[in-house]
């Protein structure tokens, strides 16, 4: 297995910089995902990994190599495309034996060329090598697919397909997997399985493996580590805890969940942390910063809410009328006026409890140590 360093990477498409000064540094056996919206950059830069675009500038190793003059198939990079890349015309079995047969036709010798030649033009001119037979059986037992060998691809459902490709990948046994946004074409509930049989195999195998996203609950709830992208460049490198508690930039912080973002100034430093204006709110928070100008956010979930009394008047307490109630099932989401500021709260729905009608009048505390400054 091998790690993964990008040095400075940046790639220009004429007068269109589409990375700029890319640093990653990926560990053996991690799973890290790159998340950002479209043309952010993270495609370009796992395809830059792969050997499929060549840097304008920098620097990549896999292992303790510098591969940027090593192309693409000589890298020991397995991957799986969004489109899956599937050969219609061969079932499960050939489809995964595919690139084995290829290394055999390329490195063995003229016997072992010889059979993978004509196994390539007819399955029924040449028997697949033992060797090969086994491996493809491993592979295909461990996305759970040995008993449909023999099914055609276009009889199978989408996440089965994704799985084959995925066993295709695997049966290289490469450095390295990457994954460009493998999910994107299944349903909700086929893609929350996928996630769970994804993040399995990678912790059974142990393999490196690159995963780009621009779901950020696909990032969060897979990857060991996520870097998210802005406009070619990497804004934060943390753990999806790390990345939700603690994001360093607005960017960070609004695309990574849902947050309550305003424009605040702090009026005053106490030893505690600070008093901060919103307009004409005011709020505590625990956090110091050496500047006048912040952003405050404040997660949804981080608010607490009531109408009956249950919360008293006192720090960080806010007054405010219900606008809009969203019954989300397990949740009941809140946009609140307080002043002239909307405000997001989620609140667990309780059975017997009824949804608070817009108009509702009710207040809101925040701990101060919810209240991040940016």
């Amino acid at each position: 297995m091998g790690s993964v360093k990008v040095k400075n990477l940046i790639k220009k498409y004429d007068d269109v910089v589409a990375l700029n000064n890319v640093n990653i540094n990926i560990e053996e056996g991690e799973f890290f995902a790159l998340l950002g919206p479209s043309g952010c950059g993270k495609t370009t830069t796992m395809r830059c990994i792969a050997g499929f675009e060549d840097p304008s500038s920098g620097e990549i190793l896999i292992g303790n190599n510098v591969v940027n003059n090593i192309t693409a198939n000589k890298r020991n990079c397995g991957m799986v495309f969004q489109s899956y890349a599937l050969f219609p015309h061969y079932n499960v079995f050939e489809n995964v034996a595919y690139s084995l047969t290829v290394r055999e036709l390329y490195q063995g010798g003229p016997a072992t060329k010889l059979k993978s030649f004509a196994r390539l033009m007819s399955k029924r001119l040449a028997k697949p090598s033992k060797t090969i037979e086994q491996k493809v059986m491993d592979a295909l037992s461990y996305v759970e697919l040995d008993k449909y060998v023999e099914r055609g691809v276009n009889e199978l459902s989408g996440g089965q397909q994704q799985r084959v490709a995925l066993a295709r990948a695997l049966v290289m046994e490469p450095s390295v997997l990457l994954m460009d946004e493998p999910l994107s074409n299944l349903d909700k509930k086929l893609r929350n399985s996928m996630r769970t049989t994804i993040r399995r195999i990678q912790q059974e195998v142990g393999i490196t493996t690159i995963f780009v996203t621009h779901d950020q609950e696909e990032a969060m709830s897979m990857a060991d580590r996520v870097a998210v992208m802005k406009d070619g460049e990497v804004v934060q490198i943390a753990t999806p805890t790390e990345l939700y508690s603690n994001p360093q930039t607005p960017f960070v912080a609004d695309f990574v969940g849902s947050s309550n973002i305003f424009e605040g100034q702090i009026k005053e430093s106490t030893k505690e942390g600070s008093v901060v204006n919103i307009g004409d709110v005011i709020l505590k928070s625990n956090i110091k910063l050496d500047k006048k100008d912040v952003k405050v956010m404040i997660r949804p979930e981080s608010i607490e809410l009531s109408s009956n009394g249950k919360i008293k008047d006192g720090e960080n307490v806010l007054k405010g009328k219900v606008k809009i109630s969203t019954y989300l099932g397990a949740q009941i989401r809140y946009d609140v006026m307080v002043g002239n500021h909307e405000i997001m709260i989620d609140q667990t729905f309780e059975p017997g409890t009824p949804v608070l009608p817009p108009g509702a009048d009710v207040k809101l505390k925040i701990d101060p140590e919810r209240v991040l400054l940016i």
